[in-house]
């Protein structure tokens, strides 16, 4: 897709991927509508920053409303990367926060991509991406929780594909490894290090992945740090 004028919704803007992306799209000429909790530190003419929670439906509604009525509805463009993990022994785990992950990283999904199908089949042209991790390919322990949150998206993306491919939207979905985000501020025992991958990086893989020749998508692209624990 030729990205240059195009109108994108980003979620989870605040930092980390979403902020590298959302800079990476600003440069190549797209209208982004940031979605986030919270503002990111970013100015540009054509950055608009709504308010979202995307864990909450009303919250999703309001921010696709307030998003149409400014930039249009024709949105060709959904990057939904808002997520979050806990850690924790099952048996000891707080049910609220493994209700709060399946919210954000697999309703949240479904939220916002509902709202943007109708638009996309009636341009003939749009791509659906979903941020998921290499969890969502493996298991990880004291991540039961969050990794099945991931493996849901790796589902609800490939059955998608399969339902919009014909109307000419692509839905593909990204496995990153460890990134040197917040990820792991609330996660003891493990910090971000500059081992992990640059959340640029996955950015710019992300941006390689919207640019693709119309008739040509990328269903998963996995991507890991070559050197996760520095040179032997």
């Amino acid at each position: 897709m030729e990205l240059k004028n195009k109108t994108a919704i980003v979620t989870g803007v605040s930092k980390g991927i979403g902020l590298e992306l959302v800079k990476l799209l600003l440069e190549k000429g797209v209208t982004v509508a940031g979605w986030g909790r919270n503002q990111p530190d970013l100015e540009h003419s054509n950055f608009h920053f709504f308010s979202c929670d995307v864990s909450q439906e009303e919250s999703v509604e309001k921010a696709f409303q307030a998003t149409t009525q400014k930039l249009g509805t024709d949105i060709r463009i959904l990057v939904n990367n808002a997520g979050f993990g806990i850690a924790g022994a099952t048996e000891s785990f707080s049910s609220e926060d493994w209700k709060a992950m399946f919210d954000t990283n697999v309703h949240g999904i479904f939220y916002t991509t509902k709202r943007v199908i109708p638009g996309m089949k009636a341009a003939d042209e749009g791509h659906i991406l979903n941020v998921a991790s290499i969890a969502g390919l493996n298991g990880v322990n004291q991540f039961a929780g969050y990794v099945g949150t991931k493996h849901a998206v790796r589902g609800i993306s490939h059955s998608l594909y399969m339902e919009l491919r014909d109307f000419g939207i692509k839905v593909s979905t990204i496995y990153p490894g460890s990134i040197q985000t917040n990820f792991f501020d609330d996660i003891p025992g493990m910090q971000a290090h500059e081992n992990m991958m640059r959340p640029i990086d996955v950015a710019t893989t992300i941006v390689q992945t919207l640019e693709t020749h119309p008739n040509y998508f990328v269903v998963d692209v996995e991507c890991r740090p070559l050197r996760p624990k520095g040179k032997k």
